[in-house]
């Protein structure tokens, strides 16, 4: 019986996912049912986080959270903010990037792409709940974050 090793340092990145694709499709939403119904009740706390991350802890959750939602409210086009961080980080990991392609996947569907991005950041061996600081203090201390897989931790 083969015994699985915990694994250790952030990020990981998990062979399974192709090279410049998404670990996740866009309609994997209910994979992670309370992540899909956080980012379609409150979509702010998951840009926050997102936004969080990809900036490597320049800017914080509540500060991005907070923009995003003032944007939504004065003009509906809060897409546009996350929009930019898709990119940012398709560009951090080496994925093909797309303006045109994020701008519509983001515009069409919010809260899909939102979700396959914190899937992605799941993926690549963090814990965006706990924030860049968070996921920082557990790789100096040598652990790394739950990883999540189908819906379960480990």
């Amino acid at each position: 019986m083969k015994q699985e090793q915990a694994a250790v340092g952030i990020p990981v990145a998990q062979k399974n996912a192709p090279v410049g694709e998404f670990s996740t499709g866009l309609c994997d939403c209910f994979s992670d049912v309370s992540l899909c119904c956080l980012t379609c009740w409150c979509p702010c706390i998951t840009f926050g986080r997102i936004a969080e991350i990809v900036d490597k802890g320049s800017s914080s959750c509540g500060v991005s959270g907070a923009l995003y939602s003032l944007v939504m409210i004065l003009t509906g086009c809060q897409w546009i903010c996350s929009c930019t961080y898709r990119s940012k980080m398709k560009a951090e990991y080496g994925m093909q990037e797309s303006c045109c392609g994020d701008c519509c996947t983001h515009f069409c569907c919010e809260s899909c792409a939102l979700c396959q991005e914190y899937r992605e950041l799941q993926h690549r061996g963090y814990d965006p709940a706990l924030g860049w600081h968070g996921n920082m203090e557990r790789k100096n201390q040598g652990l790394a974050p739950p990883l999540k897989q189908d819906g379960m931790t480990r």
